[in-house]
């Protein structure tokens, strides 16, 4: 797959540690550099902003898509390329996923791990056959990774599809990984499997 398009999923907030700001900075930059357009939430503040600014000072194009419920919270971002105001959350993730030929997790809270966590079942379930990735910068993932691999022991995910979710703590390396990605055929729903 030749990726022309990435979302990015990330907090709000900029978290306590500059390292993440860092990553998003890198990110927003490459993906400008690559030719590739940025898809995100929308927002000017905490990491949204900062990698949809990041991508703009570098000349990328930037696709932010905002539920009118949180345009005033979050603050949507007036320098885009395009901000697109939806309905809901809903309707955000799914014009998100539309526009997008991957998708890649920065450090982030609730928000963002929901929004992962919906796409990635979008995929199990075959919805779409688009690869995933994890930012992990100072190995903000590290954690999940483990608790990840946890469900594939006791049975409850299965081996093909942990392995949609890639993970690396270089921003030009996931994103080397995620054009390269091929999807693997494993129906969720085998009697004698898990998932």
């Amino acid at each position: 797959m030749k990726l022309k398009s990435v979302c990015v999923f990330c907090g709000a907030s900029t978290g306590t540690n500059p390292v993440y700001r860092e990553a998003a900075v890198t990110l927003g930059r490459t993906l400008a550099e690559r030719g590739l357009r940025l898809v995100y939430g929308g927002g000017a503040v905490g990491l949204m902003g900062i990698v949809a600014d990041a991508a703009l000072a570098a000349g990328g194009e930037v696709v932010g898509i905002i539920p009118e419920s949180l345009k005033r919270a979050e603050i949507g971002h007036a320098g885009l390329t395009r901000l697109e105001v939806v309905d809901g959350m809903h309707a955000r993730k799914a014009r998100m996923a539309e526009l997008s030929d991957a998708f890649i997790a920065l450090p982030g809270g609730l928000g963002t791990l929901e929004e992962l966590f919906e796409v990635w079942t979008w995929g199990q379930l075959g919805y779409h056959a688009k690869p995933l990735g994890l930012l992990d910068a100072n190995s903000f993932y590290a954690s999940l990774g483990n608790f990840l691999d946890h469900l594939v022991g006791e049975g409850f995910v299965r081996p093909q599809h942990r392995a949609m979710l890639q993970r690396s703590e270089n921003a030009a390396q996931l994103l080397d990984s995620l054009d390269a990605w091929q999807p693997v055929a494993a129906p969720k729903w085998v009697e004698s499997n898990p998932g």
